[in-house]
């Protein structure tokens, strides 16, 4: 099927399907400069970009679940890995939805002197400055 009737069948619009063409994750048939024209696997294959975007996986981690042949390969651990990371998340907003509800009903004159609100300042402190050493770059080992 020619890519214009791929676009009306998904939705995913044409600058969409090249990008993912480009990056490997769905590949095209016939011969290249012709208009793209594409198995009827690239159907499957869009819902299941779709549905792992819809999960946290970036393209480069769908990509390598969709090889060129069209056959899903499923890595277990990474999905495994991803439903933790999904599970941690869903704490931590949970956790944070409790001390929102609580500092909006709070009876104490102001949030400074509720307990309460200050543990929950002092945990995102924690985990912003947590997620700061993780992610900010490590100085190079200087050699002497």
């Amino acid at each position: 099927m020619d890519i214009a009737e791929v676009v009306k069948r998904t939705g995913v619009p044409a600058h969409t399907l090249r990008y993912y063409e480009k990056k490997g994750l769905i590949a095209s048939v016939g011969p290249r400069g012709a208009r793209r024209q594409f198995a009827s696997v690239v159907l499957e294959q869009l819902a299941l970009i779709a549905l792992s975007q819809a999960g946290g996986f970036s393209l480069d981690e769908i990509r390598d679940m969709l090889p060129p042949c069209g056959e899903t390969l499923v890595d277990r651990n990474l999905l495994l890995a991803k439903a933790d990371e999904i599970d941690a998340t869903i704490k931590q907003l949970q956790a944070m939805s409790r001390g929102l509800r609580h500092a909006a009903a709070c009876p104490a004159p102001s949030h400074a002197e509720c307990p309460a609100f200050q543990r929950l300042l002092k945990a995102a402190a924690a985990g912003a400055l947590k997620r700061r050493r993780h992610s900010a770059p490590r100085p190079a080992a200087v050699r002497s």
